[in-house]
């Protein structure tokens, strides 16, 4: 009796090619391989008219975060200096101006603002070169490593500028650390490797859009899918798109540079700790005096403005200072979270005639303003000579005809012309003229 022969049903040979065929299957699943981006929006023209876009606002964006800097008084060390001696970046600092009295509502308004509305336009962005950045091998070459890695640098310092900002806005410090200099420091190296990719790829993408605007395929396009799906959207539907939700993220957030009805449409950014309410007093609050730890007791019968100087220490009631000559000047709140106020009409005391009682009858070199506030940052605030001197810059006791509320700063608050808000110190204590 012989031995049956029985075939077996997966030779070696058809075993083989059936894993083969499997293991090609999961290749074309990885992001690295071209045919897994079927998205025929993708290509060459789409990236390149928002790559465009991008360099226009994000070098608004620089330009306006840089006088941001410089407005918040970096040469007034240690108290609001955040870079070590400045090193080379402070090359670019200088006097923050007093006039316009509306510079820094203008400046830090557009910076926030057009921060908002890039936000879809770098989605699209990102998404658009997705697939370079999966793409195998990692470094050809060392010029190819070179722009690999700058590509790395500009795709995580615009996170990261833009989540920072964002946060910002929405007063939610999540981060570690102060985000004024986290913010600045990255706001360089984003920026550096921004215009690196600039300078190599803005002139092809100039090109490749005055070649044939959107339509028509471009050679050697890495971009472009090699096999699309069936198109849903054409180019300019999802640029359309793009555009769609840019201008709602302006309708939604640029109202909170602005009073009335607008503001009431911010409904994306903060209006503050409180409600403004009406009155005298009803414009917009972002510290109440609750939330950092100012009680009656720290502003009532016996709170003294201390002023220092060469003069000694000098001790005044609020009865006091308003039995001083009083002034009145027309200026706006404007914070670097991008919201601001209209213009409010303060009175209150001269800075300048107080810094000619501390012993400086011809200007103060500089003035540290102290708060009776317990919690919160910046306590303590510099203004430089320009902004001691203009004879707008009040010791304000009041606003709009009434008294301060206790929000809004009573007994005393700084107000100076084109100042970031948080320099407009509420709650002041004691004010030390000098040099810094």
């Amino acid at each position: 009796m012989g031995d049956s022969h029985r075939e077996s049903p997966n030779p070696p040979a058809t075993g083989l090619r059936a894993f083969s065929g499997r293991a090609t299957t999961v290749l074309e699943r990885l992001p690295s391989v071209p045919g897994f981006w079927r998205s025929p929006v993708r290509g060459v023209r789409f990236t390149a008219v928002l790559g465009l876009v991008l360099l226009v606002g994000i070098t608004l964006l620089f330009v306006t975060g840089l006088l941001s800097y410089a407005a918040y008084n970096p040469d007034l060390n240690p108290v609001n200096d955040k870079t070590p001696d400045k090193g080379l970046l402070g090359f670019y600092l200088f006097d923050w101006p007093t006039r316009p009295h509306w510079l820094y509502r203008l400046t830090q308004g557009l910076h926030v603002t057009v921060g908002i509305v890039l936000v879809p336009v770098l989605l699209a962005k990102l998404w658009s070169v997705v697939p370079g950045l999966f793409a195998l091998p990692p470094a050809r070459s060392v010029g190819h490593a070179l722009e690999r890695l700058s590509l790395l640098l500009l795709v995580g310092g615009a996170l990261f500028q833009f989540v920072t900002g964002l946060l910002n806005i929405q007063l939610e410090y999540l981060f570690p650390g102060s985000f004024y200099p986290l913010h600045f420091y990255g706001a360089w190296v984003f920026f550096a490797a921004f215009l690196a990719h600039a300078v190599l790829r803005a002139p092809q993408a100039v090109r490749v859009l005055r070649s044939g605007g959107l339509s028509g395929a471009v050679q050697g396009d890495t971009l472009e899918s090699p096999a699309p799906a069936a198109p849903t959207l054409s180019r300019r539907g999802a640029l359309a798109m793009v555009g769609t939700g840019s201008l709602v993220l302006l309708i939604t957030s640029a109202g909170r540079s602005f009073d009335g009805p607008l503001r009431r449409l911010a409904v994306l950014t903060p209006h503050g700790a409180a409600e403004p309410g009406s009155g005298p007093n009803g414009f917009q609050i972002n510290k109440t005096a609750a939330s950092v730890g100012v009680t009656a007791a720290d502003t009532g019968e016996d709170w003294l403005l201390t002023v220092s100087g060469p003069a000694g220490d000098l001790r005044f009631t609020r009865v006091q200072l308003l039995a001083m000559e009083q002034h009145s000047a027309a200026l706006p709140i404007a914070c670097v979270e991008g919201w601001s106020t209209s213009d409010q009409w303060w009175r209150g005391v001269r800075l300048k005639d107080l810094a000619a009682l501390a012993g400086y009858p011809d200007g103060a070199p500089g003035l540290l303003v102290e708060s009776v506030q317990r919690r919160g940052s910046f306590r303590r605030a510099a203004l430089r000579d320009n902004q001691v001197a203009d004879p707008r810059s009040l010791l304000a006791l009041g606003v709009n005809g009434e008294a301060l509320s206790p929000d809004h700063g009573y007994p005393a608050r700084i107000i100076v012309p084109a100042a970031p808000g948080v320099l407009n110190t509420k709650w002041v204590s004691r004010l030390t003229f000098g040099e810094l």
